[in-house]
C-alpha cells in the first residue's frame, strides 16, 4: 500500500438479507485529496460511509485506514483513529448545549491531580466553543441553549464545526448543505476549503454539482451499489452531464461493471 494513501476499501460489501446494498466497493483515498462520491438516491453512497466509520458492520471486504486494517465497532472507534465525520442524522444530543455537544465524548477535564476524581472544565470548553465557531464562520446567538430548540440550519452547523474544529486524519460529510441557507452553504462551503488548505482530506457525499466541481479534485459514482465511475474533474475534460450519464447509467467508464 502507498504511503501517500490515507483510505483503501477493498471489496467492501453491505447486505441486508437479499438487498445487496453495497457490492465489491474498491475504493483509494489520498492524504491532501478531496472526492465526491455522487449517485441517485439509494446507491449505496451513505451506505458506503457507514462501513468505513463502524456505524454498521459489513458483510465482507477490507478498509484499510492510514496505512493498517481496521474493522471499527462503532463511530467512537472511528473518531478516536482520526476519521470525523457529519452524517445526514447529525447525531447531535439534543438535550445539551452547543459546547457539550461539540466536546461530546472528548470532554476537557480540570483537578486531574486528584486521581480517578476529575471535574469538567465548563469554561475552557465554552471557550473553545466559541472559537470553534468563530474560525468556522458559524454563527450561534447563545450556545448556551439546548440543540432541540434550535433551527435546522443552526444544528447542521454545529455538527460541521464539531468536524472542523478538531484535526482528523480524514473528514466525511454526508450532503452537509441539504438543509442550509445561501449564507449557511458558503459558510460550509469554505470550511471545506480550509480544510483543503490544511492538507486534510475529504469525502463529500453531495448532489449538488455545482458544488462538486468547485470544491473537489476527483468524483467516484455509485450506482445500485457498484462503484461506476471515477473521474479526475481537476485533469480531465469532464463536465456535469457526463457524471449525470454515469450516474442515470447511459454511459459506463471502461474498467467498471455495469451496475444495470
Amino acid at each position: 500500500m502507498s504511503e501517500d494513501i490515507i483510505l483503501e476499501t477493498r471489496g467492501l460489501t453491505k447486505h441486508y438479507g437479499g438487498v445487496h446494498a453495497l457490492e465489491d466497493a474498491n475504493f483509494v483515498l489520498r492524504k491532501g485529496e478531496h472526492v465526491a462520491i455522487m449517485g441517485d438516491n439509494g446507491a449505496g453512497k451513505s451506505t458506503f460511509v457507514r462501513q468505513i466509520t463502524g456505524v454498521e458492520q459489513r458483510t465482507r471486504g477490507e478498509v484499510i485506514f492510514d496505512g493498517q486494517p481496521v474493522n471499527f465497532a462503532g463511530p467512537l472507534d472511528a473518531r478516536e483513529a482520526g476519521i470525523e465525520a457529519v452524517f445526514q442524522t447529525l447525531a447531535l444530543a439534543d438535550h445539551l448545549d452547543v459546547p457539550d455537544n461539540l466536546f461530546l465524548g472528548r470532554e476537557k477535564t480540570k483537578w486531574n491531580w486528584l486521581g480517578p476524581f476529575r471535574f469538567l472544565d465548563y469554561k475552557a470548553m465554552r471557550q473553545d466553543t466559541l472559537d470553534a465557531l468563530q474560525k468556522t464562520g458559524v454563527k450561534i446567538p447563545n450556545i448556551r441553549n439546548t440543540i432541540q430548540y434550535m433551527s435546522g440550519g443552526q444544528r447542521q452547523c454545529v455538527a460541521i464545526a464539531r468536524t472542523a474544529s478538531f484535526h482528523s486524519k480524514l473528514t466525511i460529510m454526508d450532503e452537509p448543505t441539504a438543509a442550509l441557507g445561501v449564507q449557511e452553504t458558503a459558510q460550509v462551503e469554505n470550511i471545506v476549503r480550509q480544510l483543503k488548505a490544511d492538507g486534510e482530506p475529504l469525502i463529500l457525499i453531495s448532489h449538488n454539482m455545482r458544488q462538486v466541481f468547485d470544491l473537489v479534485d476527483r468524483v467516484v459514482v455509485f450506482r445500485r451499489g457498484r462503484i461506476c465511475a471515477n473521474l479526475d474533474i481537476k485533469n480531465e475534460d469532464v463536465t456535469g452531464e457526463d457524471v449525470v450519464a454515469y450516474i442515470t447509467g447511459a454511459k459506463t467508464q471502461e474498467g467498471y461493471e455495469d451496475a444495470a
